[in-house]
C-alpha cells in the first residue's frame, strides 16, 4: 500500500514538473515573439533622428495602421524606456492575450480602455498592459521604486496620435491590492471628480507636488505589481 501511495505521489510530482516546464516554455516563446515584434515595429515606424524636431514626425502611423487598424496612438516614457503603439478594441479583454499583430500571445499589448478616445479625452483616460517580468510592456514601471525616477526632473508621459500630441505630468504613483475603484472614466459632478483626485493623490508613494483640479484631464496607467496587487500611475494633461 505504501508503495502505491509513493508511486502516486511521485507521478503527481512528475506531472506538476512537466506542467511547470510547459508553462515556462510557453512564456519564453511569448516573450521571444513579443520582443521580435517590438524590434520590427520600431525599425519600421519609429524614427529617432537628429533632424526630426516634431514628435509626430517620429512615428509613421500609416504603417502602424497597416499592421493593426485598431492603433489609436503611441506612448513614450523617456525615463522608463516605455515606447510602444497603443491599440483599442471593443472590450478590455482582447489585448490581454493578443499581440499588436493580433496573434495570440499571453504577453498581450498596451491598450486603451474601450470607453476612452484619445482624440476626445474624458476626465480619466485609462491605459492597460501586463507587467512582464522581462520589463516589456508596462513591466519596467515597477523599477521606478528602485531607480532615481523620483529624483528626476522629468515625470512626463507622452502620448502621440495621428492628429495631436499630449504631455502628461505624473502626480500619483502607487501599488494597491487589486481593485477597480480608480477605473472610473467620467464623473457626474466636479465634486465627485475632485474626491476621486484626492483619493488617488493620497495613495501616492511620492509627493510630486502637482496641483490637479476639476477641469484637468488625466491618464491612468494600470498594470500588475504582483499576483495580488496593481501598480498604478496617474498623470494630468499639461500640454
Amino acid at each position: 500500500m505504501k508503495k502505491i501511495i509513493l508511486g502516486i505521489t511521485l507521478l503527481a510530482l512528475f506531472g506538476s514538473m512537466l506542467y511547470s516546464l510547459y508553462n515556462i516554455l510557453l512564456w519564453l516563446e511569448d516573450n521571444k515573439n513579443t520582443n521580435e515584434l517590438i524590434v520590427n515595429i520600431k525599425e519600421e515606424v519609429y524614427h529617432e533622428k537628429a533632424d526630426i524636431t516634431l514628435e509626430e514626425e517620429k512615428i509613421d502611423f500609416a504603417k502602424l495602421f497597416q499592421i493593426n487598424n485598431e492603433t489609436v496612438g503611441w506612448i513614450e516614457i523617456k525615463e522608463n524606456n516605455i515606447n510602444y503603439p497603443i491599440v483599442r478594441h471593443k472590450d478590455n479583454y482582447h489585448y490581454l492575450t493578443h499581440s499588436f499583430d493580433n496573434s495570440y500571445n499571453d504577453a498581450g499589448w498596451i491598450f486603451l480602455d474601450y470607453r476612452n478616445n484619445l482624440n476626445s479625452l474624458k476626465s480619466n483616460n485609462i491605459i492597460y498592459a501586463h507587467g512582464r517580468i522581462d520589463g516589456s510592456m508596462f513591466g519596467s514601471l515597477k523599477y521606478i521604486y528602485n531607480d532615481n525616477y523620483f529624483k528626476s526632473n522629468n515625470h512626463n508621459i507622452y502620448i502621440y496620435t495621428p492628429t495631436r500630441n499630449y504631455t502628461f505630468e505624473v502626480f500619483s504613483f502607487y501599488h494597491i491590492k487589486t481593485t477597480n475603484d480608480y477605473l472610473t472614466t467620467t464623473f457626474s459632478t466636479d465634486d465627485e471628480f475632485l474626491n476621486f483626485i484626492n483619493k488617488i493623490k493620497n495613495r501616492s508613494s511620492y509627493d510630486f507636488s502637482v496641483d490637479v483640479n476639476a477641469l484637468d484631464k488625466i491618464i491612468t496607467l494600470s498594470t500588475c505589481y504582483n499576483s495580488r496587487e496593481k501598480l498604478v500611475i496617474h498623470a494630468k494633461l499639461v500640454k
